[in-house]
């Protein structure tokens, strides 16, 4: 750095605010301020804090500092030996009272020139101001590039002059300084030759001051030269570096606890602690940032409230019954101890109000769904089923379930557990409290007048204990709909493994085929015949007929199941079933016979036999149903066309021609001519020990009869039609 100067010494005022502000600065770096290690730290009671220092290795670049032991003062050892009066992060205050310009008549001008290029530091803007003194007076100031500016101080005598410390251009002029000054020159000039003011003012005066501190009045006009605390300040930069870049850098100056700024100037940057710290930023350990004790040291919270210090910072907690921040500069803390009070006491008040109500409503909701269950559960029949099961000694009778067990076992009904869903409800998939998985069905819609009949049948299909019937466990009368619980079957329909899609099931072979027949028709004569009481099924199906994991066939599905008396051989109702199974007889007549499941299960047998669907418009009209196609193809063709692939090539013909020849029989028009179940179950036993006589395959006489043909009525799709004349019956082929 270079300064041409004149050797002449100064003066200057200071007001109260700036004295008070000077020395909070003054705590703040007596606070602060600290050496390195091994260094000097003090020059009499100045603090010298690093990046400057005093001696070799004691200082960064530029920033090293002499002590006069004399009187203590310090001077910079780069900035020609000037005195530094203030070290202040970021800044020093400067003595300047060699620092002026000045001009006087009859005598040269002297210009000033302070050069800080090269070095990290700058004439401050926002704390400078450039000032021309005289009342006759023009002012320059510039920069080394583009910056010129200047002022004029203009009075007709000394009274004009004001005394009020201010500098509006009546014997004192002032001049904003730009961002970043490296290098300033000053000079002053009389712009009329003094020729107005000779008798009262000879002298032009400019210089760069402290604005804070600096006051003028008219006496300084006369001996400004000889003023002598005149400061100027400096800005001060660590590198040449922003922040992004210094901090991935081994010279990266800020320390633990702190942070880095950018400095305003474009490059360069400076370390402050971060917020709760004080220390020097560019030190570590003790002497670096170290966490304030606001509780101890500044006392921040009022007197009521309770003061913790955290690290970093401090938190007021006002007492209970008052709010606020608990500090001296904030709210503080106002008592609401009545507000809280009154608050309390509606919120506890409403609280008591609401829980008490909700305990009441959800009572009487509760009392009202255990009274609807227990008015379902007489409405279903429950008083009866008790009644049953009171009375069945020695075997296993029917269980009672509760709704609550059966909607905790399929967890609400949750849509994941669907088995399947029919014309008659849903079943899911549950899991009871033992661990054992069941059947739940959620039937649609049940015969109010026949509850009698049904709880009877509950009972004895309860009672079934067949290992190819799928064992009804019991039932829930809680609900509108009575549920029915049954065994769980885990390997799908007989539909699913005969028509489904070959990628997702496993082919049945021929000898599985004609053992999964000779179970359904053992279980079949087993509830015509063997039973307590005869149960006509009244909708065989191949979606009816499941298979466990040993493809074992388990006959389920009773919902259009009927008891029979007996002495009774034939019953008269309102038709049900599924299309392409029906018995064309009861069709006709309504009247239900053993015989027509007899009918429904030779479709299942042919449906065994081609692997073809019991309803299908991709046949001709006349041949939609399975049995009116069956029957036509095995009589006009090579029977080897009409059976599926897999029967021609694993099967026995001989045994394969016994099926079909038995499946004849059961799709016979009559019913009085179909065989009885129980005569098709031996017959089917038969086939697999020997081949049967030869016998004619058809009997030709009542076969092709009217009744053969497809009932009337308009198609739906594959599954089903649409019947009229009063015929209630579902038209999925799956359940």
């Amino acid at each position: 750095m270079s300064i041409k100067q004149n050797p002449l010494t100064t003066r200057k005022s200071m007001s109260i605010p700036a004295f008070f502000s000077m020395l909070l600065c003054l705590m703040f770096i007596a606070v602060n301020s600290s050496a390195l290690p091994g260094c000097q730290n003090k020059c009499g009671n100045m603090d010298i804090p690093y990046p400057f220092g005093i001696g070799k290795g004691c200082a960064l670049p530029w920033f090293g500092v002499n002590c006069n032991t004399n009187n203590f003062t310090v001077t910079s050892n780069d900035l020609g030996n000037l005195q530094i009066l203030t070290f202040l992060p970021g800044e020093i205050r400067i003595n300047s009272s060699r620092w002026i310009a000045y001009d006087c008549n009859n005598s040269a001008s002297i210009p000033l020139r302070i050069n800080l290029i090269g070095t990290p530091f700058t004439i401050s803007n926002s704390l400078n101001k450039f000032v021309a003194i005289g009342c006759d007076t023009l002012g320059l100031v510039l920069d080394n590039s583009s910056f010129a500016s200047g002022c004029m101080s203009m009075c007709l005598n000394r009274e004009s002059v004001k005394s009020d410390g201010s500098c509006s251009g009546i014997g004192c002029c002032e001049v904003s300084l730009p961002k970043g000054m490296e290098y300033a020159a000053l000079a002053t000039a009389s712009i009329n030759n003094y020729t107005n003011v000779s008798n009262f003012d000879n002298c032009s005066y400019a210089t760069i001051v402290e604005e804070e501190s600096f006051k003028f009045f008219e006496p300084d006009q006369r001996n400004f030269l000889k003023q002598k605390d005149l400061v100027i300040r400096f800005d001060w930069i660590i590198g040449n570096e922003s922040c992004t870049i210094a901090e991935n850098s081994s010279s990266y100056m800020c320390t633990e606890n702190s942070y880095c700024v950018d400095a305003p100037r474009g490059y360069g940057y400076l370390c402050n602690c971060s917020e709760g710290y004080r220390g020097n930023p560019y030190l570590n350990a003790s002497a670096g940032c170290q966490d304030i004790n606001e509780c101890a040291e500044s006392d921040p919270c009022v007197p009521s409230a309770h003061c913790k210090n955290f690290v970093p910072g401090y938190k007021c907690t006002c007492p209970f019954g008052r709010s606020g921040d608990g500090t001296k500069l904030g709210s503080g803390c106002t008592n609401h101890a009545r507000i809280i009070l009154i608050i309390l006491v509606v919120c506890v008040g409403t609280g008591l109000i609401v829980g008490l109500s909700s305990m009441i409503y959800y009572g009487l909701k509760k009392r009202k769904l255990m009274k609807l269950k227990e008015e379902y559960f007489y409405k279903n029949g429950g008083l009866l089923l008790k009644q049953h099961v009171s009375s069945i000694e020695g075997t296993k009778c029917t269980t009672i379930f509760t709704s609550e067990e059966l909607k905790k076992a399929t967890n609400n009904y949750e849509e994941s557990r669907v088995l399947g869903r029919g014309g008659y409800g849903t079943v899911y998939k549950g899991t009871l409290v033992d661990g054992s998985i069941v059947a739940i069905k959620k039937s649609k819609v049940v015969d109010k007048t026949q509850i009698d009949q049904f709880i009877n049948e509950v009972v004895i299909l309860t009672q079934i204990n067949h290992k190819n019937v799928v064992k009804l466990l019991g039932c829930c009368l809680e609900t509108e709909v009575p549920i029915l619980v049954y065994e769980y079957i885990s390997n799908g329909t007989l539909f699913h493994h005969i028509h489904g899609n070959s990628s997702s099931t496993l082919r049945i072979s021929c000898a599985n085929r004609l053992r999964i027949a000779t179970e359904t028709a053992e279980a079949l004569a087993y509830l015509h015949s063997a039973a307590s009481i005869p149960i006509f099924h009244r909708d065989i199906k191949s979606a009816n007929i499941l298979l466990d994991e040993n493809y074992t066939a388990k006959v389920a599905d009773f919902g259009a199941s009927r008891l029979v008396a007996m002495n009774e051989t034939e019953i008269p109702t309102v038709v049900q079933g599924t299309l392409g199974y029906l018995d064309p007889q009861y069709l006709q007549t309504s009247q239900l016979t053993e015989k027509s499941d007899v009918y429904s299960f030779g479709v299942v047998l042919v449906e065994l036999l081609t692997s073809q669907k019991p309803v299908s418009f991709q046949r001709s009209k006349e041949y939609s149903t399975l049995a009116a196609y069956f029957k036509t193809s095995t009589e006009n063709k090579d029977i080897r066309e009409v059976l599926d692939e897999d029967i021609v090539r694993e099967g026995r013909m001989e045994e394969v021609e016994a099926v079909v020849q038995l499946a004849w029989k059961c799709l016979r028009v009559k019913g009085e001519k179909r065989p009885t179940m129980k005569e098709v179950a031996q017959e089917l036993g038969a086939i697999t020990r020997f081949v049967p006589s030869s016998q004619a395959w058809f009997q030709n006489e009542e076969e092709m009869e009217c009744l053969l043909e497809r009932p009337q009525g308009n198609p739906s799709d594959e599954s089903g039609l649409s019947i009229q004349n009063n015929l209630n019956m579902s038209l999925e082929i799956g359940r």
